[in-house]
């Protein structure tokens, strides 16, 4: 390359640097679609002015099968066994026969709003709701603008969701898992109008070793078992090591049975303030 040429090159690199040209803001700096280069914590609320999915995969943005930063070591071994591969295979043939509730990219919502160690109160909730829209990857949760479900109702009418206890503004209930409430479904699909429907194809045995996993890697956890199915996933569970908190379901056919009246909502609070712990704002806002 002669001298021209050269000189030719520097001037055109210094007039790239010149005030007034922009280019993509520097790693760790807010630009129009958030945090470039450095996507916040999972779990953590977004900057101000930065839209709620910014830095969270939503829909389409993921897969069907992937999990969220530390629960990719935490499922690893359990996604490579024969059972889950054959889970796989079933679902995509339902949902390639039917509709399937949540929709692919939702199946994992728990795990890309709360990380392992960010858990601090666990809610085992059964199947996902059967109904349109309604299931997003979170227990007893739904998308804003769809109605809540009984259930949901009746735990809002026990304290979760606003106190004292009044209507809240919506059933998402993403604001809880932000603060380390991990939603738990035992079975994370199910096929549109038809509870229970993918119940014993494998999805008790991956969920089964979430709940393993905590118990014997955490300490303190919170655990609300509503329910006899959620109790007996959670019969393992140390009750040296943690907090387990039982009342029966929330549904309308039993809530009246002691749902509604047990305290768990500020009995929670009670037991991670004693730890030291923030309490959980249950109030949803709108």
């Amino acid at each position: 390359m002669d001298a021209s040429l050269r000189a030719a090159k520097r001037r055109l690199l210094r007039s790239s640097s010149n005030v007034g040209v922009r280019g993509p803001p520097p790693v760790g700096v807010l630009g129009a679609q958030g945090v470039q280069g450095v996507p916040p914590p999972v779990g953590s609320p977004p900057p101000v002015g930065v839209p709620p999915h910014v830095g969270v995969p939503r829909g389409g943005a993921r897969g069907e099968w992937a999990v969220g930063p530390g629960w990719d070591v935490v499922l690893a071994d359990e996604m490579r066994r024969g059972y889950f591969q054959k889970l796989k295979e079933f679902v995509a043939e339902e949902r390639r026969r039917h509709v399937v509730y949540p929709e692919p990219g939702h199946v994992f919502t728990w795990t890309h709003l709360c990380e392992p160690s960010q858990v601090r109160v666990v809610i085992v909730g059964q199947d996902p709701y059967h109904g349109p829209g309604q299931a997003h990857g979170l227990s007893f949760s739904v998308p804003r603008g769809v109605p809540p479900p009984p259930s949901l109702r009746n735990i809002y009418r026990e304290g979760g969701g606003a106190t004292p206890p009044s209507r809240p503004p919506h059933g998402d209930l993403t604001a809880w898992a932000q603060q380390g409430v991990l939603l738990l479904n035992t079975v994370l699909t199910v096929r549109a109008g038809l509870a229970n429907s993918h119940r014993g194809r494998g999805w008790e045995l991956l969920t089964g070793a979430v709940i393993s996993w905590l118990n014997h890697q955490a300490s303190g956890l919170v655990f609300l078992l509503w329910g006899a199915e959620a109790q007996r996933c959670g019969a393992s569970i140390s009750r040296s090591k943690h907090h387990v908190l039982t009342a029966p379901h929330p549904s309308p056919l039993s809530a009246h049975r002691g749902f509604l009246g047990c305290g768990h909502f500020s009995r929670t609070n009670s037991i991670l303030q004693a730890q030291g712990l923030a309490p959980i704002d249950w109030l949803l806002h709108a």
